[in-house]
């Protein structure tokens, strides 16, 4: 990845002519094909045709950097669509001094995508090197003052791959389906490593400790604050991720020295931003002088739309395959699911790499941290392994050569670090294997009139996220409870703990105490709560990971308390087969990981019976003795089951690949890293530590001048 990696100066010139007739050749006909659609744009003749599109090639060459420049705040704000009204304007311009031309209506945005359409399946049968004359372009037109603000200091980048298993890596490059990436560890540039996430395994926990190096109190996805009026918190959250990086942030995350974060969930404390979550209501963080490298070309925008549309058909294909051949597990994914499908695989996917590039070629960032969701997004419906989810790491792939192609034309040096933030584990869900959601499988060991609310949807994980708004409706559930509901939930609490205190169990073993509780125990076809007549329950899920929070206590509930108001519950959740374990705390013997032949006390490590933790990882129980002393750790965490035999759990979310517990490779991302950073001698365990040792590679690469 040097100067060696660039394409000679006559292969640049050949394919940039190249590119230029094919691109020429190809709006003439896209031309005369919107034409003929009749959508507001006529043309008297071909020869017309071929002299508008010259005359715009020509307009194009000299005029559409100044104009892509004066205009770069209004393409940015309407997400490219200005420059789609911008290549149409330019086409009405022409239309004004050559006779037999008219251009109007919609056919000012579906010509430039009509164009578009042609030179892009041109382009990928002949397989031009468009990259090439993409980077002479942006050289020629953009880059002026390029040894100005490049720097000897090597740049690092951090490229991840949302959701993507170490072990899938590995398969996907036995298979060839990653060339590029295969092509680093061979010639020895860089090296493979595997990593241990958290509890739990999501982007949220994940990136708010690769990043800030702080991820306490992120117990899920999306929790409950009981202090705060019981508050749902969702990582992806519009108004939740702002709040949630003000919690974490010290000022002095991986990207706060001449830092960019692009596509990500928080910004690292990077000042230059583009798609992140955390700041997208902040239209202001929003703009950034790096997306004039999306827009640097006419035909950038209306290429990806093709790309967009073209991996919408690609979904509803799926679809049908997996139907037809009756592909197990699988999920109904809808109509609309494959517009957010290409969102995350194809529009953010092409977006981050521009701009990237342009960082690159600019050298103006010493740290750069981008975010790819498409496989975890298809990953999450197709499966783990599935063609679908393989294809994506393939278009991922040739991103990373793009990239790579871009460091032979900088006057800087990067280095690229490739690395997941979590795995998926695959499996039928929940709802598919037992009949019955975790909200159902709660609510039969409750009575019946108690109140619950649940969040177990799908399709919030990333994109989605950021073209809906916030659940603000599950939020205002609670916002407004009554003075009435809140002394009841007084009387409910003083009349536990008298319960409580007339429990002689001070002279019962605890060997058997909790054990013979949950093995003795039928449940009760009409369980009936010892004392109260009202009660609320939130259920929510984060993939495997299950949270059941009780939102009239304002203090977490302990396991003599559940076991007093719900003596039901605890038996019956852990005697499913679908529950792995449930964590809950009690008074007397601290953190309880509960199976439903065993009992793990986590405070004295003391097993009884079978140890309900031994299928899922060596750290569990560190994990868990962590979660347990989180602020807003839910009342009982649950936990599906995890089979060794078939790697499958079974997430509580209607998901094919999920992540956020506890077993298999969603716990088990990896790092791929340049080979001088030695970090096979590194034991990685949790995001935090993770930062850590990036923060002390990049302080390492800051010391270094740059080899010429």
């Amino acid at each position: 990845m040097d100067k060696q990696s660039a394409p000679s100066k006559k292969k640049v010139y050949i394919s940039y002519l190249l590119r230029t007739v094919i691109l020429w050749f190809g709006e003439v006909l896209g031309f005369i094909l919107i034409a003929d659609l009749s959508v507001g744009l006529t043309i008297n003749s071909w020869q017309t045709a071929v002299l508008v599109v010259t005359i715009i090639g020509i307009l194009n060459l000299f005029f559409w950097p100044i104009l892509s420049r004066l205009f770069l705040p209004f393409l940015v704000y309407t997400v490219g669509i200005g420059s789609l009204l911008l290549n149409g304007l330019m086409i009405w311009f022409v239309s004004n001094f050559v006779s037999g031309i008219t251009i109007e209506g919609w056919a000012l945005i579906l010509t430039p995508i009509g164009m578009a359409f042609i030179t892009t399946i041109l382009s990928t049968i002949i397989t031009i090197d468009d990259d090439a004359s993409y980077y002479r372009l942006v050289f020629q037109r953009n880059i002026r003052d390029r040894n100005d603000h490049s720097s000897l200091k090597p740049g690092v980048i951090f490229l991840e791959i949302d959701g993507l298993a170490h072990k899938v890596l590995k398969e996907a490059l036995d298979k060839g389906v990653m060339p590029t990436l295969s092509k680093w560890l061979e010639n020895g540039s860089h090296k493979l490593t595997v990593w241990e996430t958290d509890l739990s395994s999501q982007t949220g926990a994940s990136q708010a400790g690769i990043l800030h190096g702080n991820n306490d109190n992120i117990p899920a996805f999306r929790w409950v604050e009981k202090p705060n009026e019981n508050r749902i918190m969702v990582s992806t959250g519009l108004s939740d991720a702002p709040l949630i990086e003000e919690r974490i942030s010290d000022g002095r995350g991986l990207l706060s020295i001449q830092g960019a974060s692009r596509s990500n969930l928080f910004s690292g404390d990077a000042k230059d931003i583009i798609f992140t979550y955390s700041h997208l209501k902040n239209l202001r963080k929003f703009y950034s002088g790096a997306w004039y490298y999306l827009y640097s070309s006419p035909s950038s925008f209306g290429r990806i739309i093709i790309l967009f549309l073209g991996d919408v058909l690609r979904d509803y294909g799926s679809q049908l395959k997996h139907s037809i051949k009756n592909i197990n597990p699988r999920i109904h994914r809808g109509f609309s699911y494959p517009f957010i499908r290409a969102g995350a695989n194809v529009f953010l996917r092409e977006v981050t790499t521009y701009t990237l590039i342009g960082d690159i070629i600019t050298g103006k960032i010493d740290v750069a941290y981008v975010t790819y969701l498409g496989y975890d997004e298809i990953a999450h419906h197709s499966g783990v392994r599935d063609e679908d989810s393989f294809n994506a790491l393939k278009g991922l792939d040739k991103q990373f050569s793009r990239l790579e192609t871009a460091v032979g034309y900088s006057h800087r040096h990067y280095k690229f670090v490739v690395q997941s933030d979590h795995g998926q584990t695959n499996g039928s869900t929940f709802k598919q294997r037992y009949g019955i959601t975790l909200e159902d499988l709660v609510r039969g060991y409750i009575p019946a009139h108690i109140k619950i609310y649940s969040k177990l949807s799908s399709n919030e994980d990333h994109f989605s996220q950021a073209l809906t708004a916030p659940i603000d409706s599950s939020k205002l559930y609670f916002k407004n409870k009554k003075d009435r509901t809140v002394e009841r939930s007084r009387e409910i609490v003083s009349d536990t703990l008298k319960n409580i205190e007339k429990r002689d169990i001070a002279n019962k073993p605890y060997s058997k105490g909790v054990l013979e509780y949950i093995q003795s125990y039928t449940a009760d076809k009409n369980p009936k709560t010892k004392s109260s007549s009202e009660a609320e329950v939130i259920v929510l899920a984060s993939g495997n990971l299950g949270l059941i929070y009780f939102t009239l206590w304002e203090n977490r509930l302990s396991y003599e308390e559940i076991k007093d108001i719900f003596p039901d519950l605890i038996p019956g959740l852990v005697k499913h087969e679908g529950i792995g374990f449930i964590m809950v705390h009690s008074d007397e013997f601290g953190p309880i990981v509960i199976g439903s032949d065993g009992i793990y006390y986590l405070k004295t490590d003391t097993i009884e019976g079978v140890n309900p933790l031994s299928n899922f990882g060596p750290n569990a129980a560190q994990h868990l003795k962590r979660t347990d002393k989180f602020k807003y750790v839910p009342d009982i965490v649950v936990n599906s089951f995890y089979d060794p035999e078939s790697d499958e759990v079974a997430a509580f979310e209607e998901l094919v690949g999920s992540h956020g517990g506890l077993g298999g490779d969603q716990s088990y991302p990896f790092v791929m890293y340049p080979t001088e950073w030695k970090l096979e001698n590194e034991t990685i365990v949790g995001a935090e530590k993770l930062h850590e040792v990036l923060k002390s590679r990049l302080n390492q690469e800051s010391h270094k001048k740059k080899k010429i």
